[in-house]
């Protein structure tokens, strides 16, 4: 489905994007496996997908790096020749109530999570308007649709992500180039394991499933996102979350 496409995935040595990369390789892409700090861990990534007969590369970069981001595009284009498929997954958490926040927490998060997937549409999409084609897909969050409590720098970050996805989305479609957004709810990553046994009872209760998501679910959809099936979607933001956001 995806055979001769090449995919650049931020955030992709572990959890959703190590998923995400996994599953575009196996529909036929050559992954590029963005990471800021492990390269252990991509590594790892890339042995996994070639061991599963995929196609894969990784890339250090800190998409909060402007300068950065625009070098490793560069660097991609040279190499692979076109980039099809930019998928924003990087992001980290630092949660805590606004009182309490931290200036520093508040801007890390931001800086990666939507300032990050700036970055890269905006070296990216040049070359995507040369190739009059692409497909951008945007991980935002289910905390940036509802809001939650403790996550004032995380909702604002995934809520900004959404409205960056229907602006280029308008911006880029007359060459071709769709933007939509997948919003997660609650799935079983690192990131969700060290929350405590109520905690977790607590978040099911709120998903009409009853049962959190899988790194698998979110990667389908991502997955469905980047092939010609989805040429005609555009603008959209998915919620992958059991049904909690009905």
């Amino acid at each position: 489905m995806l055979e001769n496409k090449v995919a650049l995935v931020t955030g992709a040595s572990r959890g959703i994007g190590r998923e995400i990369a996994r599953t575009l390789a196996k529909e036929g892409a050559m992954v590029i496996i963005n990471y800021n700090g492990s390269e252990a861990r991509a590594l790892e990534a890339k042995e996994l997908i070639e061991k599963e007969g995929g196609k894969a590369s990784i890339y250090q970069c800190n998409v909060s790096d402007f300068d950065a981001c625009e070098k490793m595009v560069k660097d991609l284009v040279k190499e692979f020749g076109h980039i099809d498929i930019l998928v924003n997954n990087a992001g980290i958490t630092r949660d805590n109530l606004i009182m309490r926040m931290k200036e520093e927490d508040f801007d890390a998060v931001l800086n990666i999570n939507l300032k990050g997937t700036f970055n890269t549409i905006r070296h990216l999409s040049r070359q995507m308007l040369k190739q009059k084609s692409g497909k951008i897909i945007n991980i935002s969050s289910v905390s940036g649709i509802m809001g939650n409590a403790g996550q004032a720098n995380y909702s604002a970050s995934k809520a900004g992500v959404i409205g960056l996805t229907k602006t280029m989305a308008r911006e880029l479609a007359s060459r071709g180039i769709t933007v939509n957004a997948v919003a997660p709810g609650f799935v079983d990553t690192e990131m969700t394991q060290v929350l405590s046994d109520d905690v977790k009872k607590a978040a099911c209760a709120q998903i009409p499933l009853g049962r959190f998501g899988q790194p698998s679910d979110i990667a389908n959809m991502v997955a469905y996102l980047a092939s010609d099936k989805a040429d005609y979607i555009t603008g959209q933001v998915i919620s992958v979350d059991g049904g909690m956001n009905i």
